[in-house]
């Protein structure tokens, strides 16, 4: 078997609630407080949901995040999951420094471990099949598309650099079990891409589900659970709607 070489990355990030370069925000319903840039890539609702759709695992899984930010999905995920052990991938150093920060910081440092790798070389330091679920929420876009944000760190993380769309699924199939599970979550305009690079890699899709503002507006996200080795029709899942039309988060959101 492949050495895996997590490691910590803390040192080189510094910063507080008080600091000008972090912020610190409270996830009470998952126990968690979580540093992020100030200026740069924040998180919205994204993770959250994706790590819901993702559900629920037994004791002893193991489970990958490919691109984890600060690693909100990761932690969110070791939380609900407590019998379970999770890697979070980020090739950003900085970003990786402050994952392991956060891990730190919400006494995780057992049960959740911080990579600092591009998600293309990933087959160098882990075995075929090694997780029983992989999650990822990549750069929406492609490079060069969509608006350039002045601020340093956002586009890193919603534009793709080194890996695009097919490298994550591809090194998701690598790692994932072909009893296990995994789950994206991308803008619909990338739909039939997933769809059609699902069927290339020979990965069923099992479910998606569409993401609206409101009961009125379009689809603004869809998520997507995908598998290997099995053949299998996918389920459309209901609509999730963020918002009702007073624009208040609908029940399910404020759960």
């Amino acid at each position: 078997m492949k050495a895996c070489p997590e490691r910590s990355v803390l040192s080189g990030v510094e910063g507080s609630r008080r600091g000008e370069e972090l912020t610190q925000e409270d996830l009470k319903l998952f126990d968690l407080q979580l540093f992020q840039p100030r200026h740069g890539y924040r998180y919205s609702l994204d993770p959250l949901l994706l790590a819901r759709f993702s559900g629920q695992l037994p004791s002893g899984c193991r489970i990958m995040d490919l691109g984890a930010g600060c690693g909100i999905i990761a932690l969110v995920l070791a939380r609900v999951n407590p019998g379970c052990s999770v890697v979070a991938v980020e090739k950003n150093s900085e970003m990786a420094a402050l994952v392991e920060k956060n891990i730190q910081h919400n006494d995780l440092a057992g049960r959740v471990v911080v990579h600092a790798e591009d998600v293309i070389n990933l087959r160098r330091s882990y075995p075929v099949s090694a997780f029983d679920l992989v999650v990822s929420n990549p750069p929406f876009r492609k490079a060069g598309s969509g608006r350039i944000s002045p601020k340093a760190g956002r586009d890193a993380a919603r534009h793709e650099t080194t890996a695009g769309l097919a490298e994550f699924i591809s090194a998701a199939k690598y790692l994932v079990k072909p009893t296990g599970r995994i789950c994206f979550i991308q803008l619909p305009s990338r739909l039939a891409e997933l769809m059609s690079l699902a069927a290339e890699m020979k990965l069923s899709v099992l479910r998606v589900r569409m993401i609206h503002s409101n009961a009125e507006s379009p689809a603004t996200m869809f998520m997507a659970e995908l598998a290997k080795g099995r053949r299998c029709a996918p389920v459309v899942d209901p609509p999730l709607f963020v918002r009702d039309m007073d624009g208040e988060y609908t029940d399910e959101v404020r759960q």
